[in-house]
């Protein structure tokens, strides 16, 4: 392999993983998440389909220069755009993984996903941001006797992804998944 051809690949992979990062940020990537299974976008929170694209570009590139016989910045290239996007995938199914393991497991019910220690209640989706006026309880149940699981502080946005039909209640989202109620008295549209 000659230095210009060294040059070259290095150039491809480096461009590919350049790539494969922007792809994991741009601000559309939430909506292709569902589509694509997180390989441009990941709803759960963190950094590892970044780090996972950028190393899968990397051994991506390294397999394809290896692989191709006659152009091995082709081979590059196109090893590097495979392996962010499987890295891109697995760093993704990791983040899901932490985010479940950090509220304690999830389950499904009646269409909303909720964090073991919280009590599946009926609810119409909102799926909004909302934001505490004052420091407000959260809590297990939609109800003031549900256990206390902790609070959002004046001023913090949160996702709101439903409400009880009675209005009272606000389910309080982390990552697609609720981890509590907080009265509506308490909080307002973002």
């Amino acid at each position: 392999m000659t230095i210009t051809t060294k040059i070259k690949t290095i150039t491809l992979t480096l461009g590919a993983a350049a790539t494969a990062l922007a792809m994991t940020a741009a601000p559309a990537a939430h909506a292709m998440d569902e589509k694509l299974g997180g390989v441009v976008g990941c709803k759960a929170s963190g950094k590892k389909q970044e780090v996972g694209a950028v190393v899968g570009a990397l051994l991506g590139a390294a397999a394809g220069s290896n692989l191709a016989k006659n152009d091995q910045g082709t081979g590059t290239a196109i090893g590097a755009v495979v392996g962010a996007g499987a890295g891109s995938l697995i760093g993704c199914k990791m983040q899901k993984s932490d985010a479940a393991q950090e509220v304690g497991g999830i389950y499904k019910s009646g269409g909303f996903r909720y964090a073991q220690t919280v009590q599946a209640a009926p609810l119409v989706k909102i799926e909004k941001k909302m934001v505490a006026r004052s420091t407000v309880n959260l809590r297990a149940s939609a109800s003031t006797r549900g256990e206390r699981l902790g609070a959002v502080d004046s001023g913090t946005t949160f996702q709101a992804l439903g409400r009880t039909k009675d209005g009272k209640w606000i389910l309080v989202g982390q990552d697609g998944v609720g981890v509590g109620f907080v009265s509506s008295a308490y909080v307002y549209r973002a």
